[in-house]
C-alpha cells in the first residue's frame, strides 16, 4: 500500500475518498494527484485541477490578508487547521512573523473572550468536575494513544484578561500549534486540555452561550482532588515521560501545582519558567551590548506575580552559577518593590497592568543609566507597562526595549529602533522538543538556564550592533533546534535523559525529529 514511511491511513472501501477529504490529518484538497484520485476513489469529489501545496499556500495567504479584523483571521486559521492540518502548519511556519500574533498573543486572548460565540467544532479535551472519579476514562476517549505533550489550563488567569473559565481552551490549542510550527513536535502527539472547575466571571455565568459549567469555581479540597486524579491518570495512561505544561493558572495554584508535582512528573509552567527563561536570555543578550555580567546589574521589578517571581529566581540562580556566591547574596541584586535608595539598571514589568512605566519612571531610568534596559512584559498589548514608542521617546533613543506582545519598529530622530519581543514562544517549543527527544523524566532549573543560553547564542553580532536582543522569528526552527540541543545536553549531563545512547550531534538529531508540513505521497 505505501512506501517512503507513509502507510495509507484508511481502509480501502468505496467511502475512502470521502473519509480522506474529511480527515484534516490526511486531506490535501486539490493537491491530490491523478494517481491518488484514481487509487482512493476521489475522482469526481474534487474539481479536475491539480494544485501544488505552494499554490494552495499562496491562495490561503491571499484570502487571510483580505480580512481586516484579526479575530476573523484567527477563525479562518482555525477553520484551515480543522480542514487541512499540513497546509495550516505550512502557512504558520513560512509566515511566522505575520501569523504568530493571530494564532497566539494578542489575538488568541480576544478569541478566548468570545470563544462561546465562535465555537464550532470542539478542539482538545474537556475535563470537568462532573468527571470526578472518571478522569482516566475521559482521557481514553481521546482518539490518539501516543501522546508526548499536554498543555492544560483551568482558565482562571488567561493572559492579562482574567477568569475566562472553560473558554480558556483557546490557549492550550494555540500553544500546541506553536509546539508543532516552531518546535517541530508532531501534531498527533499533542493534547490540549481544559479543566473546568467553574468560573467566577459573572458575565460568563449570565451568558446563555457560555460553554462551561455554570457555577462558581471550586477551591480547596474539591479542586486539589480533581487535579490529583488528573495527574495520576495522565501518568497511568501515557507513562513517565509525558510532558505536562501548566498554562494560565492563577498565581496561588500555579506555584503550588508546580511544587507539588515537579518531583513526581515531567512538569513545566510556561508563565513562571518559560517567561523567566526568555527574559533571562534577553538579559544575557543585552549585556553583550551594555557590558558587564548579570551580577554587575541591579534589577527592579514592577509586579511580583508568578512571572515576576519566576524571573527573579532564575536571575538569582544564574548569578550563583557564574559567581559562586550564595542564592541569598544573589537575591540582593533584585528588588521586587520600589525603593528610592536603589539605582536600577534594569526595569522589568510583570504587573499585568498597562501604562505603569510613566514618563517620569522612564526619564529617571535614563538619568541613572547611559542605556537603560526596559522590559514591559505584560500581555496583551493593551496591558503593556509602556509602548515601544514611549520607551524610545522618553529615553531620547537610549533605551534598550523589549515587550511581551509585539510592537512595530519605531523611528525616533531619524533612527529606526526594533523593539525586542520577550515572547515565550522563543523558548517553550524548543524546550519541549529537547525534553521529548532525549526522553527526559524531570525538569531541573538548570535546563531552563541552558535554554536561555541557547537562545541568547542565536543573536548575531550584526543584530547586537542594531540594539536587537532577540533573534528574528523567521529563523525560529533553527533557534528551536539549538535550544532543544542545549536542553538535551544538560539533561544528559544531569542524568535526567532516558534515551540511550546519547546522539552525537544533538542539533542534527533535533532537526531530524522535527515534523514537516510537506504533503506525503499516497500510493
Amino acid at each position: 500500500m505505501g512506501n517512503n514511511g507513509e502507510v495509507t491511513p484508511w481502509n480501502m472501501s468505496i467511502s475512502s475518498g470521502n473519509v480522506l477529504l474529511r480527515d484534516p490529518r490526511h486531506n490535501k484538497g486539490l493537491a491530490f494527484t491523478e494517481k491518488e484520485r484514481e487509487a482512493h476513489y476521489l475522482n469526481g469529489l474534487l474539481p479536475p485541477t491539480i494544485a501544488t501545496q505552494e499554490l494552495q499556500e499562496k491562495k490561503a495567504m491571499h484570502i487571510l490578508r483580505q480580512y481586516e479584523v484579526p479575530l476573523q483571521k484567527y477563525i479562518a486559521m482555525i477553520d484551515l487547521q480543522e480542514r487541512n492540518e499540513r497546509l495550516f502548519y505550512k502557512l504558520l511556519i513560512d509566515n511566522v512573523e505575520e501569523l504568530l500574533p493571530i494564532v497566539y498573543t494578542p489575538t488568541v486572548g480576544e478569541a478566548c473572550q468570545k470563544f462561546g460565540s465562535i465555537f464550532r467544532r470542539p478542539q482538545g479535551l474537556y475535563i470537568s468536575l462532573k468527571d470526578k472519579g472518571k478522569v482516566l476514562q475521559v482521557l481514553r476517549n481521546w482518539p490518539e494513544r501516543d501522546i508526548e505533550v499536554i498543555v492544560v489550563t483551568d482558565g482562571e488567569r488567561i493572559l492579562g484578561l482574567g477568569d475566562l473559565g472553560c473558554q480558556g481552551m483557546g490557549i492550550p490549542v494555540g500553544k500546541l500549534s506553536l509546539y508543532t510550527a516552531l518546535g517541530g513536535v508532531r501534531p498527533s502527539v499533542c493534547l490540549p486540555i481544559t479543566i473546568d472547575v467553574g468560573t467566577n466571571n459573572e458575565k460568563l455565568l449570565a451568558d446563555e452561550f457560555y460553554i462551561g459549567l455554570k457555577q462558581k469555581r471550586a477551591r480547596g479540597e474539591e479542586y486539589d482532588e480533581l487535579l490529583e486524579e488528573f495527574m495520576k491518570a495522565v501518568k497511568l495512561n501515557y507513562g513517565e515521560k509525558i510532558l505536562i505544561q501548566f498554562e494560565d493558572f492563577a498565581n496561588h495554584n500555579a506555584f503550588s501545582l508546580l511544587n507539588r508535582y515537579r518531583n513526581t512528573h515531567l512538569v513545566f509552567n510556561d508563565d513562571i519558567q518559560g517567561t523567566a527563561s526568555v527574559v533571562l536570555s534577553g538579559l544575557l543578550s543585552a549585556f553583550k551590548l551594555l557590558g558587564g555580567t548579570l551580577s554587575d546589574h541591579t534589577f527592579l521589578f514592577l509586579g511580583a506575580g508568578e512571572a515576576g517571581t519566576g524571573i527573579a529566581e532564575l536571575i538569582a540562580l544564574q548569578i550563583t552559577k557564574k559567581t559562586n556566591c550564595s542564592i541569598e547574596e544573589a537575591r540582593k541584586k533584585i528588588w521586587l518593590v520600589d525603593s528610592k535608595a536603589i539605582k536600577p539598571t534594569v526595569l522589568i514589568g510583570t504587573s499585568g497592568v498597562g501604562r505603569q512605566f510613566t514618563q517620569e519612571v522612564v526619564e529617571t531610568m535614563s538619568s541613572l543609566n547611559e542605556k537603560p534596559l526596559i522590559m514591559a512584559l505584560s500581555n496583551p498589548t493593551s496591558q503593556a507597562e509602556c509602548t515601544a514608542e514611549e520607551a524610545y521617546t522618553w529615553s531620547k533613543g537610549r533605551a534598550i526595549f523589549a515587550s511581551g506582545s509585539p510592537f512595530d519598529p519605531v523611528t525616533y530622530e531619524g533612527k529606526v529602533f526594533v523593539p525586542g519581543q520577550a515572547n515565550n514562544a522563543y523558548i517553550f517549543p524548543g524546550f519541549g522538543l529537547g525534553l521529548i527527544m532525549c526522553g527526559a523524566t524531570r525538569v531541573h532549573d538548570d535546563l531552563l538556564l541552558a535554554a536561555s543560553e541557547g537562545l541568547a547564542s542565536q543573536v548575531t553580532e550584526e543584530e547586537h550592533a542594531k540594539g536587537i536582543i532577540f533573534p528574528p522569528f523567521s529563523c525560529i526552527r533553527k533557534i528551536s533546534a539549538n535550544i532543544a540541543a542545549a536542553v538535551a545536553d544538560k539533561a544528559y549531563e544531569l542524568g535526567l535523559a532516558s534515551l540511550q545512547p546519547r546522539p552525537e550531534d544533538l542539533v542534527k538529531f533535533a532537526e531530524s525529529c522535527m515534523y514537516s508540513p510537506v504533503y506525503p505521497s499516497y500510493r
